[in-house]
């Protein structure tokens, strides 16, 4: 019997925040989210930002429930331009895509607004 729900890769999301490591790691999961009705937040940051800090357990949280929505965080300094494809231009940034395109974005330490936007666009 064992557990109710079984992961068939690491990549399975539900109540984690996936860090993008590589170019072929975002290219992945973006074509993951054109193919998929599901919600992606892609959480724009920089390990030195003290709002992008602030962010980071609020994200977790949001992750843990929201199971159904994808987390995706991206460094601006690793992934430049990434960054710049969705024109960032302050951080912490959230933009929220379904079928790979951009639906609304969050800019800034608004952690009741982010999940607004995450409970009205998740369905």
């Amino acid at each position: 019997m064992g557990g109710q729900f079984s992961s068939p890769s690491p990549q399975t999301f539900g109540g984690k925040v996936v860090t993008v490591k590589s170019k072929e790691d975002w290219e992945t999961q973006l074509q993951n989210s054109k193919t998929s009705n599901k919600l992606m937040v892609i959480d724009f940051s920089a390990s030195w930002c003290g709002p992008s800090l602030f962010m980071d357990p609020v994200v977790q949280d949001l992750a843990n429930e929201f199971p159904d929505v994808d987390f995706i965080k991206i460094d601006i300094d690793d992934f430049k331009d990434v960054a710049d494809t969705f024109e960032v231009k302050a951080i912490p940034t959230f933009v929220l895509l379904k079928k790979g395109k951009e639906r609304e974005r969050v800019v800034g330490v608004k952690k009741d607004e982010l999940h607004r936007v995450i409970e009205k666009l998740r369905s």
